[in-house]
């Protein structure tokens, strides 16, 4: 493993974060999905939660989250989430989730309320969702969307040859017509996207869905480095150079994203607040 791919904790942030999380029942997909930067944005102090539970229905090969038989979702989670922004003095929060497939809407409930109850009790705060891809129901997006989060992420991970072995569940065009409704269903919502690098593409195929998420509407860049969670996920194909990712943001910067962020550590939601002031918002 490279340098790069070695990073420290300071256990005093950490602890002091997750106990402000598990008074309250909360998860955050930076321990579930065993983030490296971890240490970093518990410091800040900022966090990702991840609601309806910590269980996801489906088996991405590049995931670390628990999978299997999902707990209904907890009715008191949206008002534990307000009560935790709070407590940790939040002025952007990122709301994501395990994927669903077990409820009517692959719990696109649970985010619209969890949206509108930060809107009401921190009206200056940034709300950023990352959702699952909801089975392509649009009835379903269209209930985050049409609670107003400023930015609506959705991930495509990979590039579409390699979806049959690190996503098996999930087809990348419905992905991109994710991204491509919301943006249809409210224009001013920034749209955002994620790619991992060293699963086995080509730079040609990441630069080729690129293309297809500015296509889209995509505002909002994201490309890290994967790193295997732990011996029962795939394993690194490649460990990407940094010019590689450099040429990646230039490209980027070319096709007209508002934001592209390309480097080893990159992850979906890190430094979410700082994209989100670079870019005037």
């Amino acid at each position: 493993m490279p340098a790069f791919a070695r990073k420290k904790y300071n256990i005093g942030d950490l602890a002091d974060v997750k106990a402000k999380l598990r008074g309250l029942g909360l998860h955050t997909v930076c321990e579930s999905a065993r983030c490296p930067n971890i240490g970093e944005c518990f410091k800040k102090p900022t966090a990702t939660f991840m609601i309806l539970g910590e269980v996801c229905t489906r088996r991405c090969g590049f995931c670390s989250v628990k999978k299997g038989t999902a707990a209904p979702p907890d009715p008191s989670e949206p008002e534990n989430i307000a009560v935790a922004a709070g407590r940790l003095g939040l002025r952007h929060a990122v709301i994501t989730s395990v994927t669903r497939d077990d409820l009517p809407d692959g719990g696109a409930g649970q985010f619209e309320a969890v949206i509108r109850i930060l809107k009401k009790e921190f009206p200056q705060m940034i709300v950023e969702v990352l959702t699952p891809d909801f089975g392509g129901d649009e009835a379903a997006l269209s209930k985050v969307v049409g609670a107003g989060p400023h930015i609506f992420n959705h991930n495509l991970e990979t590039v579409p040859r390699l979806y049959s072995r690190v996503r098996p569940q999930a087809l990348y065009a419905r992905s991109l017509a994710a991204l491509r409704n919301a943006k249809a269903m409210r224009p001013e919502i920034y749209t955002k996207s994620g790619i991992m690098a060293g699963l086995g593409e080509t730079e040609d195929e990441v630069v080729s869905v690129m293309r297809d998420l500015r296509g889209a509407g995509c505002d909002l860049l994201t490309i890290g480095q994967y790193l295997r969670p732990s011996k029962e996920n795939l394993p690194v194909e490649e460990y990407v150079s940094p010019e590689t990712f450099e040429r990646y943001a230039e490209a980027g910067r070319r096709m007209g994203f508002l934001s592209v962020a390309s480097a080893p550590f990159v992850r979906s939601s890190y430094n979410a607040e700082e994209v989100f002031s670079a870019i005037g918002g």
